[in-house]
């Protein structure tokens, strides 16, 4: 956990008052009613500092009251949990809330002083796009100059120091410390993913954003949401004042539509080709090295360049991009010159180039629509065959298996069905959903292994041809059994064409 260097000590007491929680309810017999001052909070209890207040939240398997002597013995001064974690605190300082995720973001983003009030900070959510739209604004604010911050799946930010992100949306405590952090460093622009699982364990209480960004709503995460609904209404529960000041929203999405509609925010609305939009394209010509655009944002400005980016789906990423940037204060003569320079994130449809006589390509897209939207570029690049490798995680949503098998039989000429992270189940189980209903006859074949997988994509390629590797984009191991082994499709790939000579 990243913090800041200047001490943003607060006394329990304050605390308890802020969360309206009796002051003697802080008290212990071990502090005889003294004041405890607090110096830091995390939920982790192995990231406690001398000083840290504890925070105790109840988990999926275990509630975090039962590693309180382990954050005592690191030094945590008090805990906040809730009434089922209270009873298993005995020798702390303890407030206790009815929910102390909530209360947590409340105290955190007090407690550093509000750090995303004094920068210009975006928010994007959405099931795709939201690292590559937060990569491209901070390349822009950085291109242009400025100091940025990135917080998002791939990697966190600091100007140009960069850290590997744990999860796409830190807990409450720990983002307003690196905010804080950013601040302190003079960071004045942040741009930051929202996943929908931060949304709904309240991890964004506390936060704020200039502008909040909604990319666009597919299936994902109906293991943890329930519904598509139940989806869009965590998400859309982010478009308030309460997070925001003013939303971008892609309204070609349904569910976009839907929320322009519906928020109270005062909406900007980005379309592809809608001309009532208030950003839009004019024009798109799509080549070998990326596509000639032409923009027109609100007021009838025009904006001219190469965009280095392919896909649809890329269109959609950069316009996000460029319109928040515009807002936030870029010059657009200076966006038409960064265009060219925008290289999106790592493992976003990125680039494998070893001398091979073919192109290829890794890509994240885990989910039915990223899938299809990635396959139906790897087409357009190509008159030769679209040879496509593609696992499902295990542990995950299995509702998508059987749509992710059929958008890869269908959109590749060449579709090799293979393992993600299998994590605790089968991976010949996780196969067999991913293939159900499906004539599977060679050239398109099933290969367990991913590695084995990789290496027959690679060698059955011939010139002209497009090899894209899907699932797991940057990530950089696999997780079967618990056990995590380096793996990064990106060096397999690689490695697999190199093999070939």
């Amino acid at each position: 956990m990243i913090r800041p260097l200047y001490s943003h000590a607060r006394s329990l007491d304050s605390i308890g008052a802020l969360l309206g929680v009796p002051a003697e309810t802080a008290e212990t017999a071990e502090t005889g009613g003294a004041e405890v001052e607090i110096l830091g909070m995390t939920n982790v209890s192995s990231e406690i500092h001398e000083g840290d207040l504890f925070l105790a939240f109840p988990g999926a398997k275990n509630h975090g009251a039962r590693f309180v002597q382990e954050a005592k013995l690191l030094g945590a001064r008090a805990v906040l949990t809730d009434t089922e974690g209270a009873p298993l605190v005995t020798d702390l300082p303890t407030l206790v809330v009815d929910d102390p995720r909530k209360a947590a973001g409340d105290i955190s983003s007090w407690f550093y002083g509000e750090p995303m009030r004094d920068m210009y900070s975006a928010g994007i959510t959405g099931t795709n796009g939201k690292t590559t739209t937060t990569t491209l604004l901070h390349q822009i604010w950085t291109l242009a100059g400025r100091e940025g911050g990135l917080v998002g799946t791939v990697e966190t930010r600091i100007g140009r120091d960069v850290i590997a992100s744990k999860r796409t949306t830190p807990e409450s405590a720990e983002l307003q410390s690196l905010v804080a952090t950013m601040r302190e460093r003079h960071v004045r622009n942040l741009a930051m993913e929202v996943s929908s699982h931060a949304i709904a364990l309240k991890r964004m209480r506390g936060a704020h954003f200039n502008s909040i960004g909604f990319s666009n709503l597919t299936q994902d995460h109906l293991d943890f949401h329930g519904s598509m609904e139940e989806y869009f209404l965590t998400k859309s529960s982010l478009f308030t004042f309460e997070f925001a000041d003013r939303a971008f929203i892609n309204i070609d999405d349904a569910y976009g539509a839907k929320l322009a509609a519906s928020t109270s925010l005062p909406v900007i609305r980005l379309s592809r080709s809608d001309p009532k939009a208030d950003w839009t394209y004019v024009s798109v010509h799509p080549h070998l090295n990326g596509q000639d655009v032409c923009l027109r944002g609100p007021g009838g400005v025009l904006l001219e360049g190469t965009l280095a980016l392919h896909g649809e789906f890329n269109l959609d990423n950069a316009l996000m991009a460029i319109a928040i940037a515009f807002d936030s204060g870029i010059d657009l003569v200076d966006l038409g010159a960064l265009l060219p320079r925008l290289s999106g994130a790592q493992g976003r449809l990125e680039r494998i180039d070893v001398g091979q006589p073919f192109s290829a390509f890794v890509d994240y897209a885990h989910s039915p629509d990223s899938v299809t939207r990635v396959l139906a570029t790897c087409k357009a690049l190509t008159k030769g065959k679209v040879i496509a490798v593609l696992g499902c995680g295990g542990d995950r949503d299995s509702s998508k298996r059987p749509l992710m098998g059929a958008a890869i039989f269908q959109g590749a000429d060449v579709a090799i069905f293979t393992s993600d992270n299998p994590r605790s189940e089968d991976p010949l189980h996780i196969l067999n959903q991913m293939t159900a209903g499906l004539d599977i006859k060679s050239p398109n074949c099933i290969i367990s292994d991913r590695t084995e997988a990789i290496n027959h994509a690679a060698s059955i390629a011939q010139p002209g041809d497009v090899v894209v590797v899907l699932g797991k984009g940057h990530e950089s191991g696999q997780d079967i059994k618990g056990v995590i082994t380096p793996f990064d499709d990106r060096i397999v790939l690689a490695g697999a064409i190199e093999a070939r000579t």
